[in-house]
């Protein structure tokens, strides 16, 4: 690394450590419901058609929220609702006009079949300003990883229906694709499509091994050669194609070289930092795939959401438990500070995955 970079590297160092210390929560997650109407083989939640879990009522998250707002925890907090799939509920516009009348931004994420004209004047009606749509490839691909013929034509509509709206109102969209064996050969021309398509934010992630993907992840995660692969790809999509789409690779795991090369920004797992989750069963955690127990703060039914976020979260601020197994002697700790929390069964556990490991042996 050269000496630019390792300034680069102190002064971010110097940054995540001002952010931890201030913890501002930005960003909020619902899990308004874990009922799904598809059953993707990388479902890191293992969402089902019907869930033994009941959704929380609206009225529940709209209580957190107003939490948040006596308690001037973040007045520009952005509220993502998602699932499962969210559009199953019928009173998504309803907690989405509530998140309005206190002043903060919504918006979804979505796998797209459901939305229709209808469907997106309603939510635009009731103060959406973002979506996010999960789209995987190109058909034979999209719907085999989701388990569901003809999910691909329904979510390509979706998301051209608000490409056009989008250049009218002020309405963000971007797409989120899971890089797995069935697309990868696919990845230079599905990029190529998007881009004719409209899109113009793109999100790729790969696959861990959490929820019904731990069970697939031997046929769907990308081999070494594979992830180095995705990475050069990313990097000269960026550096080629930046001023008609703009991709970023997801925050997991430090990337060694590729650092700034794959996404907008240094590697920083801000689960726990900035972004919070209150679960269907109101359990509080990071980020949604945050999941393990150990990792639930508390619940927003037995205590209030800012005790929870003020009090709580010391595990995800502060890290040397995580230094153990293969990072125990690590000479980048400093950077990644164990990898993504997703990426951890337990406190007790070390990283199931090593991303900066698998770009070494280029």
């Amino acid at each position: 690394m050269d000496l630019f970079s390792r300034i680069k590297h102190s002064v971010f160092r110097l940054y995540r450590k001002k952010t931890v210390e201030a913890h501002r929560l930005n960003y909020l997650f619902w899990e308004c419901t874990l009922k799904c109407n598809l059953n993707c083989l990388h479902c890191g939640s293992d969402c089902l058609k019907q869930s033994e879990i009941p959704d929380m009522p609206a009225e529940d998250f709209v209580n957190v929220l107003d939490d948040i707002k006596k308690n001037n925890l973040s007045p520009d907090l952005f509220i993502c609702i998602t699932g499962g799939e969210p559009l199953l509920r019928r009173d998504l516009e309803r907690a989405g006009q509530e998140i309005r009348r206190r002043g903060f931004r919504w918006g979804i994420v979505t796998n797209g079949v459901l939305l229709d004209g209808q469907r997106l004047t309603s939510l635009i009606n009731a103060g959406i300003s973002a979506i996010s749509f999960s789209l995987d490839g190109f058909e034979s691909s999209h719907d085999r990883l989701r388990n569901r013929r003809g999910a691909f034509q329904k979510t390509l509509s979706a998301i051209r229906l608000v490409s056009s709206l989008s250049k009218k109102i002020p309405l963000n969209f971007d797409i989120i694709t899971c890089a797995n064996s069935f697309n990868f050969s696919e990845l230079e021309n599905f990029r190529d499509f998007l881009i004719s398509e409209g899109v113009s934010a793109w999100r790729i992630f790969s696959i861990f091994p959490e929820g019904r993907a731990k069970n697939n992840s031997e046929i769907l995660a990308l081999n070494q050669k594979e992830y180095i692969s995705l990475m050069t790809f990313i990097a000269k999509t960026r550096k080629n194609f930046g001023d008609k789409i703009r991709l970023n690779y997801s925050c997991e795991g430090f990337l060694g070289d590729y650092e700034l090369k794959v996404r907008d920004f240094f590697y920083f797992c801000r689960a726990g930092i900035n972004i919070a989750s209150v679960m269907t069963d109101g359990k509080v955690t990071g980020c949604l795939s945050v999941r393990a127990e150990d990792f639930i703060q508390g619940n927003v039914y037995k205590e209030s959401f800012s005790k929870i976020w003020n009090e709580k979260f010391s595990v995800m601020r502060e890290r040397s438990w995580a230094k153990k197994g293969r990072c125990q002697d690590c000479k980048v700790w400093d950077k990644c500070l164990g990898n993504g929390l997703h990426l951890h069964a337990s406190l007790k556990s070390g990283a199931l995955r090593c991303n900066y490991n698998e770009l070494l042996n280029q």
